[in-house]
């Protein structure tokens, strides 16, 4: 049901628009002639994702605090968006453990605070929450979590995210429905793809080890995730903001995740990487178990997506094969000093023709 040409012209406002997911989706939004501003921090990971893309001119990049309920009103009040994307979130489960309040105050008030410019801008008519397959109280089953399923993550970052998911429902209850804004929440499994420094997670952990000529150190090969690249969760969240614009009906919760052959384990992701690194840069790249866990992490988690396949048509593009390879790709082209933007724009062409081959939609 997507249709990115729906985008050209429309107001479009992206929190946390500095960060991997955020840019991914930005350059594809500025690709199809979307007014976009985004509003976040300067990132930390080191490397800035946003200039390498060179989008800064093609978008209006605000930096500011979502924490700062006054200055994010101050930009709803001069943008006027019509469609609202909140991406902006402390999203490391480690960081998580070492600053808790930070991360409530970002995830919990952060969303509080976007929500409140949302229910006094007349202007929004679609706004998309995007928070975590790990909202769910994980009971270390081996089928997938459903919509329905009880929100109560375990560790400090995932209750922030269920926590985020029950002020978004309060809002559309008490205020939004009323006033005809369409509001969902997308549940994405782990999203890989070029771009990534965070710490902690495993590509850019692969890539640290790569880039070091160093054995890559992994935390907890067993452990069963839903993996998907990224260009796959981000035109699902653009997929729902535009049907929801539409047709407040397709409004609801959303879990966005991998075919069920694609939940593979965090070993199997890793062999996957060295074997596409190998062919693409010629170098041999080897992995290893780092030790004990540092805290605590679920070994099984996966996404049951029936709700968002029967409502919207909607499949995965990239196998979890060809996802690894696009994003050993990238991080080889910005290893050799290459034009990332090329690169990028050149992935996102290749995600939509194959799109359009595998299902016939454009």
């Amino acid at each position: 049901m997507l249709n990115l040409s729906f985008y050209k012209g429309k107001k479009v406002l992206v929190t946390g628009h500095t960060g991997f997911k955020g840019t991914w989706l930005c350059m594809v939004l500025a690709e199809f002639g979307a007014d976009v501003t985004g509003y976040a921090l300067e990132t930390t990971a080191g490397v800035n994702f946003l200039e390498l893309c060179k989008i800064s001119d093609k978008i209006n990049s605000v930096i500011g605090d979502i924490r700062n309920l006054e200055s994010l009103k101050d930009v709803f009040y001069k943008t006027n968006p019509e469609i609202v994307i909140h991406m902006a979130a402390q999203p490391l489960v480690y960081k998580a453990y070492q600053k808790p309040v930070y991360t409530y105050e970002v995830n919990v008030m952060g969303t509080v605070n976007v929500l409140e410019c949302v229910r006094c801008t007349p202007s929004v008519r679609s706004f998309v929450n995007v928070t975590t397959d790990k909202v769910y109280k994980n009971k270390e089953w081996e089928w997938g979590y459903r919509e329905e399923e009880e929100l109560n993550g375990y560790d400090p970052y995932s209750n922030s995210k269920s926590c985020s998911e029950l002020v978004t429902s309060s809002y559309v209850k008490s205020y939004l429905k009323q006033r005809d804004i369409a509001v969902s929440t997308m549940r994405a499994g782990n999203v890989i793809g070029g771009g990534d420094f965070a710490e902690n997670r495993i590509i850019p952990d692969c890539v640290r080890g790569v880039y070091g000529k160093q054995k890559i150190e992994v935390r907890n090969p067993s452990s069963v995730r839903p993996y998907q690249h990224v260009l796959d969760a981000v035109t699902a969240y653009l997929m729902v903001a535009q049907a929801q614009y539409e047709n407040i009906e397709y409004a609801g919760n959303y879990n966005v995740g991998p075919e069920e052959e694609d939940i593979i384990e965090t070993g199997e992701i890793v062999e996957l990487f060295c074997r596409f690194w190998n062919q693409t840069v010629g170098e041999k790249a080897e992995w290893c178990v780092k030790g004990a866990k540092e805290f605590h992490e679920a070994n099984f988690l996966r996404l049951d997506c029936s709700r968002l396949k029967k409502k919207f048509q909607w499949r995965s593009v990239w196998n979890i094969e060809k996802a690894v390879k696009k994003t050993a790709e990238w991080y080889a082209a910005y290893k050799k000093g290459e034009q990332i933007s090329k690169c990028m724009k050149k992935q996102i062409e290749e995600f939509l023709m194959d799109r359009t081959q595998n299902f016939g939609v454009k």
